[in-house]
């Protein structure tokens, strides 16, 4: 199984030290999300040979639209893997804008759809649904989105909370967009299963991802359908263990105590089950951190959602990711602090040796192709 490999795109700002808030909370760093510095992490991502970036969505950070769209023409591989949140877009309107990156950035969009874990967060946003009918919805807006990308006659759906009439695109996304879906809750798991194309996890022990894994396998049978499935997790790769563990306890040592508490008091109160998952991990104490092998949980302490970071020389979190990929991961999501510097350690320690394992194939670098409307010929005297 050749493996895929993801960065991300931090559209809150960077830092040399953790960035506090996140899923819900406002966060900020201090190396400001400019476009300049954006471009300065996709570009090392494309240069290490990852596939796509991940960018998040909700009001603790930039668009991730708009955001990425801006990228596009200062990149030429790497694509985009940009978070959708139903039932703040029309299905309708979010088949068409992704026919529609699709055509600009010639072929270069995933999507990640984003459910919503947190009411409050969906309330400031105008969505008043509680989290089960959520699912419900997201359900019926993928269904919908999935019929446009495919359909050359008119759709009309009346659901229980999506309702489309006549409804049909007139450019179809080529290629069709492959939707990414994370998910903990009993409610999630069918959406993902009848719906997603890669089921995302984050960074657990293995026999925690593994009995997921083998969850929304289940479903996924069901339906008849197989899906691929990823890891999102952050690293901190270095030429020994004893560096990349020096690393990790200076980030620790840079946690503002009242940032700790402020954030966990915050994620205390979500309803996302994958961060509840996340929290347990560590439940606040700072002296039982490494959960498993080259597993820390110290990101969690002061960031919401994926919480837990691969700590090691090259060749162990190369050992560790390819534990995962026996279990049927394929996509990997990484990040890491500051993200630019991240993105060369792993790229330049990590991925040479999973390449010289057979695990990783990175892509030839096509050139884009030439433009539609070429400029005239000079005319002959």
């Amino acid at each position: 199984m050749t493996l895929s490999f993801h960065w991300f795109l931090p559209t809150y700002g960077d830092s040399r030290n953790l960035v506090a808030g996140g899923h819900g909370t406002p966060m900020s760093g201090d190396r400001p999300a400019s476009l300049r510095y954006l471009n300065q992490i996709a570009g090392a991502a494309e240069e290490n040979g990852f596939e796509s970036v991940l960018t998040p969505t909700g009001a603790w950070c930039e668009d991730a639209w708009l955001t990425t769209a801006m990228l596009v023409e200062t990149t030429r591989t790497l694509k985009f893997l940009v978070a959708l949140r139903p039932g703040l877009i029309s299905p309708t309107l979010a088949a068409q804008m992704a026919g529609t990156f699709q055509r600009h950035s010639e072929g270069r969009l995933l999507v990640n759809v984003v459910t919503g874990g947190e009411s409050h967060e969906q309330r400031a946003f105008g969505d008043h649904l509680d989290k089960e009918q959520r699912y419900r919805r997201t359900g019926e807006f993928l269904d919908v989105v999935r019929q446009l990308w495919h359909s050359r006659e008119p759709i009309s759906v009346a659901g229980e909370h999506i309702r489309v009439e006549n409804a049909l695109l007139t450019n179809h996304p080529d290629p069709v967009p492959p939707i990414f879906f994370g998910g903990s809750s009993q409610a999630a798991g069918p959406v993902a299963a009848k719906y997603a194309d890669t089921y995302l996890t984050w960074g657990e022990p293995l026999f925690a991802v593994s009995k997921k894994l083998e969850w929304i396998r289940g479903l996924a049978v069901d339906h008849g359908r197989t899906l691929d499935y990823g890891l999102r997790i952050h690293v901190i790769s270095r030429d020994t263990s004893e560096q990349a563990w020096a690393e990790a306890d200076r980030l620790l040592a840079g946690i503002d105590p009242a940032d700790v508490e402020r954030v966990q008091a915050n994620l205390a109160r979500s309803e996302s089950e994958g961060q509840r998952r996340m929290t347990e991990l560590h439940g606040g104490d700072t002296s039982r951190l490494e959960i498993a092998p080259n597993l820390w949980a110290g990101v969690g302490l002061v960031r919401g959602g994926a919480g837990t970071a691969l700590v090691g020389s090259h060749e162990e979190v190369a050992d560790r990711l390819t534990e995962y990929s026996r279990l049927g991961l394929r996509h990997f999501i990484l990040s890491g602090y500051p993200h630019v510097e991240e993105a060369y350690w792993f790229g330049e320690g990590v991925l040479p040796i999973l390449r010289r394992r057979g695990l990783w194939h990175p892509e030839r670098q096509t050139p884009l192709r030439p433009a539609a409307t070429p400029f005239a010929a000079a005319s002959s005297s």
